[in-house]
């Protein structure tokens, strides 16, 4: 099995930088995507970020140019530096792990998820 555990939410004003984290560990596939979810009240979740362990990432229209993903395979800890943060940003964070059974993703883990809230 693979878990994931989450720091680095907070509260913080319009304008300002949060730095999320996801720690692995367990069952790691080196082969894998780990990226990042938020819920915000009364909206549906939203897929924010993904990066691959070969490093290639996807942002979401919403915070791209905003927010950068990335991963340390040594650490098996993947970030998300948040920039320019917005209200609009406010929400749970839930990292996640994907990896590949047999050629086809399937979801490994979720992290437990930490608050971010952005005041105006």
């Amino acid at each position: 099995q693979v878990q994931l555990v989450e720091s680095g939410g907070g509260l913080v004003q319009a304008g300002g930088s949060l730095r999320l984290s996801c720690a692995a560990s367990g069952s790691i596939f080196s082969i894998n995507t780990m990226g990042w979810y938020r819920q915000a009240p009364g909206k549906q979740r939203e897929l924010v970020a993904t990066v691959t362990s070969g490093g290639s990432t996807n942002y979401a229209d919403s915070v791209k140019g905003r927010f950068t993903i990335s991963r340390d395979n040594a650490k098996n800890t993947v970030y998300l530096q948040m920039n320019s943060l917005k209200p609009e940003d406010t929400g749970v964070y839930y990292c996640y792990l994907d990896r590949l059974d047999r050629g086809y993703p399937i979801r490994a883990a979720w992290g437990q998820g930490t608050q971010v809230t952005v005041s105006s």
